[in-house]
């Protein structure tokens, strides 16, 4: 099978940059209609409290096909997660419309993500020059186009994708029920009771630190100067290790993901 061309967005997939999961989840889902659709969904086999290991696989899986697979593994990861969308699609007692295939609310989820992964790459590596901003954002579009967002949907640059995000910005909004769910996913308390009350603070902590201003506020995120202090010491401890760290290691566990992909086409197994 052919092998994606090298881009700079290689160096932005960051394996460390999953701390920042739980953030990125909390951003996505402060759109109502992307909340409802998780919180509702009936996917079952797509919940994240009833199998955290296959819905975690998912999600990292899309992330290293989008930016690391080709357009014809890209093809079959769409069609694959096509499936389990058809399913998310608001009800007459939802509270909010939604429908997963939906590709401005897809549109929104990619926005995410990618501000997700130049926020990362800025954190643990340094600051990105015009000329590399612009190259990650532009292949970044296939966060959104390995679905159901059209290549006209991205923004055309970096400057015109800041108009998009603070014009998004007004449809923010958490409600208690989804606040408490976005909580629960920040507490880790989708794994077993002493992770949760093992590391569910930490994680809370690195979860509330990673959110903008904006979404902290709308969870209701206490958040003070010694806190931002504390959070600084460790994005410059892992910024280290991940400075250090050949191309391999800090890639994983994104190659490591396609990697098992690529041994799922070949062999015909299940995608997701």
């Amino acid at each position: 099978m052919a092998q994606a061309a090298a881009t700079r967005l290689d160096d932005a997939m960051i394996g460390a940059g999953l701390l920042a999961g739980g953030a990125n989840v909390i951003m996505q889902l402060a759109h109502p209609s992307v909340g409802y659709g998780v919180y509702e969904s009936r996917v079952d086999s797509g919940n994240l409290f009833k199998h955290p290991i296959k819905r975690s696989r998912t999600t990292v899986t899309y992330l290293a096909v989008a930016a690391l697979g080709t357009d014809e593994e890209r093809k079959a990861y769409r069609k694959a997660v096509n499936a389990s969308h058809a399913q998310v699609r608001s009800t007459p007692s939802s509270p909010v419309s939604y429908n997963a295939f939906d590709p401005k609310l897809q549109l929104w989820v990619a926005a995410c993500l990618y501000r997700g992964l130049e926020d990362i790459y800025e954190a643990f590596i340094g600051p990105l020059t015009p000329e590399q901003t612009e190259e990650i954002y532009r292949n970044s579009a296939r966060l959104g186009t390995t679905l159901q967002v059209k290549a006209d949907m991205w923004p055309a640059d970096r400057q015109a994708f800041e108009e998009y995000w603070n014009e998004a910005l007004a449809e923010i909004s958490i409600d208690d029920t989804v606040r408490q769910h976005l909580l629960d996913i920040a507490d880790l308390k989708f794994l077993p009771g002493f992770v949760s009350r093992a590391l569910g603070p930490i994680n809370r902590f690195v979860t509330t630190g990673f959110l903008p201003s904006r979404f902290r506020e709308e969870m209701k995120l206490d958040w003070t100067p010694r806190d931002q202090r504390r959070f600084e010491r460790v994005l410059n401890a892992v910024g280290l290790g991940v400075r250090l760290s050949p191309k391999l290691l800090r890639e994983f566990p994104f190659n490591a993901y396609l990697w098992d992909l690529r041994r799922r086409l070949r062999s015909g197994g299940p995608l997701v």
